[in-house]
């Protein structure tokens, strides 16, 4: 449905006008038990989300809007695999991929969980034997280095997960090639041997031009190095649905892992494409990944939507993108080895909630995704953090931090810690003009040197932000901190009334790319082009001319 015609959303428009002048410090004041009643847990991971410019109204009215914009019943038919999908006419069970249940999960008649469960053993099987030493190169030695070639979610999920758990991996070293700069996959190769070097090309259909291209360059490197092509077999696998493509590679089909069409690729970790994290880590901590996964999705599909950690999530960022205005939102995590977290959560949330059409086919009135940005948070503090504190802008921020993580230096930990809270209270409290001149005057400031001093010091607080605490960061409840993102932005597209799991938008493009090539080869003119793209490729011509 339009959102707009929901009662609440009219009820949230007039309760903004009142949210808008009503400060945190206020709230805090108010309200000694606020932190204790705007808290929830699930699935190992506790959300405080007391800094938020909400009170009982606001969150009540949110909760409203997502049960009149039908949420619970799209979520069930989602797990129950239906096509939500309704663009590609496909069901949407990335949650199947780590299901543990016994109840079927049915596509079109069908359970898919035996066949799930059958790819995953073969996955497995191949994992061990690589990571035991009785895969073999083709000079006979074993493998000590794997390079995942993919892009998009086969690139950004496996890499985010292999950097996280990286203190507790045991196996061969994992390198992850996705640009189609050649200083890419040279960056990649230098120092690598290629007789101990493993491959894996990620591309579900087998096509994608920058992963092809990466992938012909390290076949090329190993062909040279070996002298001869049937080395190709002993180190390249693929991750692919196109056994005619990937056999016409070189790679033998039975080194080929599949998986579906209801699984998309920003939610792809959990199936084939997550085989670098398997060989990383190992089966067993890839199943406790999958385990913290399947705890989030048990907990988002049984706990009532005001205690439900997505939910809170999606309807607070919905508050803010839509009632107040806000069009970015901060991803910090403060444990170092969840660097790349910000970007994986980038595609997750802008390319499945970046639409300005709904489901039914007709433009948005209102708001949709958010630019989502961030770097951890604690290089952040010395960066973007003073738009956060003194911009113009509202922009929430997410903390994250894990309390403890393998191999932790105690006295590193706990300024990481307090950089953490510190500032998400700075953003909270602010520092008044009577605070500053308090604290200049103490220094022995005066006069007029003083009163010019105070504006630039004056932090005007109620800048809202959650903070997600992991009591550790190990492979379950980092898997359960991943799902509740993927059903945070699955609440918000439902809310707004958007497919959350097609993708259009990059089709342009890649159509684009494909003809612009030619031109640049000297297949083709670029008559068919405007003006400004035809004189940019004249240039890039030249200038490949010498």
């Amino acid at each position: 449905m339009n959102p707009i015609q929901a009662p609440a959303w009219a009820e949230l428009l007039r309760h903004a006008d009142h949210a808008r002048g009503t400060h945190l410090r206020e709230l805090f004041r108010e309200d000694p038990q606020r932190v204790q009643r705007y808290s929830a847990d699930g699935a190992g991971i506790h959300l405080d989300y007391s800094k938020n410019r909400v009170n009982d109204v606001t969150m009540a009215q949110l909760v409203a809007l997502a049960k009149q914009t039908g949420v619970e019943a799209q979520r069930d038919a989602m797990f129950s695999g239906e096509a939500i999908n309704n663009t590609e006419h496909r069901a949407v069970l990335h949650t199947a991929l780590r299901n543990l249940g016994d109840a079927p999960v049915l596509v079109d008649g069908r359970d898919v969980l035996p066949e799930i469960r059958s790819e995953r053993a073969r996955l497995y099987a191949f994992a061990r034997r690589v990571r035991d030493g009785q895969w073999l190169g083709h000079t006979g030695q074993t493998i000590t280095d794997v390079v995942n070639i993919g892009i998009g979610g086969s690139d950004l999920g496996p890499l985010m997960v292999c950097e996280a758990l990286k203190p507790v991996a045991d196996g061969p070293r994992v390198h992850f090639v996705s640009n189609v700069d050649g200083a890419a996959i040279q960056q990649a190769l230098r120092g690598l041997d290629p007789a101990r070097t493993l491959f894996v090309i990620a591309s579900k259909t087998f096509t994608t031009i920058e992963t092809l291209t990466n992938a012909r360059t390290a076949r090329q490197w190993l062909v040279d190095a070996a002298g001869n092509e049937s080395a190709v077999a002993r180190h390249f696998v693929a991750v692919s649905t196109n056994r005619d493509k990937v056999t016409e590679f070189g790679i033998d089909a039975d080194n080929m892992f599949g998986f579906w069409d209801w699984v998309g690729g920003r939610y792809s970790l959990w199936s084939a494409i997550g085989l670098p994290i398997v060989l990383s880590l190992g089966p067993d901590r890839f199943d406790e990944l999958l385990a913290g996964a399947y705890d989030m999705d048990q907990h988002f599909r049984t706990t009532p939507l005001a205690e439900n950690l997505p939910v809170i999530l999606a309807l607070l960022g919905v508050w803010y993108v839509d009632f107040l205005g806000s069009r970015s939102h901060v991803i910090a995590p403060y444990n170092n080895v969840l660097h790349r977290l910000p970007a994986f959560l980038q595609q997750l949330d802008m390319e499945s909630n970046g639409k300005s059409v709904r489901r039914d086919g007709a433009r948005v009135e209102y708001a949709t995704g958010p630019v989502i940005w961030g770097e951890p948070g604690i290089n952040g503090q010395h960066a973007y953090f003073q738009l956060l504190h003194q911009g113009t802008a509202l922009i929430p921020v997410d903390f994250i931090l894990a309390l403890r993580q393998p191999n932790v230096l105690p006295g590193h930990h706990r300024t990481l810690m307090a950089s953490c809270f510190a500032q998400s209270a700075a953003l909270a409290r602010g520092k008044t003009a009577d605070e500053v001149r308090a604290e200049l005057s103490a220094r022995g400031m005066s006069g007029d040197e003083l009163e010019a001093a105070i504006p630039h010091r004056v932090f005007g607080g109620n800048r809202p932000s959650n903070t997600l605490v992991l009591d550790e960061l190990n492979p379950r409840t980092l898997g359960a901190l991943l799902a509740l993102y993927e059903h945070k932005v699955f609440v918000q597209g439902a809310i707004w009334g958007l497919n959350s799991f097609d993708q259009w938008g990059v089709e342009l493009g890649k159509q684009l790319a494909s003809g612009i090539e030619k031109v640049l080869a000297g297949e083709t003119d670029a008559s068919a082009y405007d003006s400004s793209t035809q004189a940019l490729i004249e240039r890039a011509i030249h200038a490949q001319q010498g």
